[in-house]
């Protein structure tokens, strides 16, 4: 408890002035194909709400690495889809469970780069970058995973613990 004489700094920080993040980036999928929500390439042009935050250069260097992630598993996704749609009805379905497991190794893939693409990069800038689910614009059905640029919010040091 504060003394008579004392000024209690708690009663006095401002409990509504909040800083406002700006709405995060969304990048969606460009590619022709789309398999079970993920899109086989994702748009490298420089948002205009990163200007100032991040250079041109190390975005592209960050959508090239996600975008060849997503290349070299595209061909195993087709191969495997095209088996398991020719087998699905003798084997009752389970012969589309390859494809979802590459499915999901693929999403666990590109989460570890994008882990790595923080460490290295956004967090120090106050940034970060992940992978999310979406609904799709063109139905209210679909679902599909889109890049979001997120700031991170600034760090009070005047608060206390």
């Amino acid at each position: 408890m504060a003394e008579a004489g004392e000024i209690d700094l708690v009663a006095f920080l401002p409990l509504g002035q909040l800083e406002r993040l700006p709405e995060p980036v969304v990048i969606k999928g460009c590619g022709d194909i789309t398999i079970f929500g993920m899109n086989n390439k994702f748009k490298d042009e420089f948002p205009n709400e990163l200007h100032g935050k991040l250079a041109p250069e190390e975005f592209q260097e960050t959508m090239r690495k996600i975008n060849s992630r997503l290349e070299n598993s595209l061909p195993s996704h087709v191969r495997w889809l095209f088996c398991g749609l020719l087998c699905c009805c003798c084997t009752a379905g389970c012969s589309l469970w390859p494809v979802i497991h590459l499915s999901r190794r693929t999403r666990r893939d590109l989460q570890k780069t994008l882990e790595a693409e923080n460490h290295r990069l956004y967090c120090n800038i106050g940034l970060r970058l992940s992978l999310i689910k979406q609904q799709s614009s063109e139905s209210t059905a679909l679902m599909e995973y889109v890049l979001r640029i997120e700031q991170l919010p600034k760090v009070c040091i005047y608060t206390p613990d």
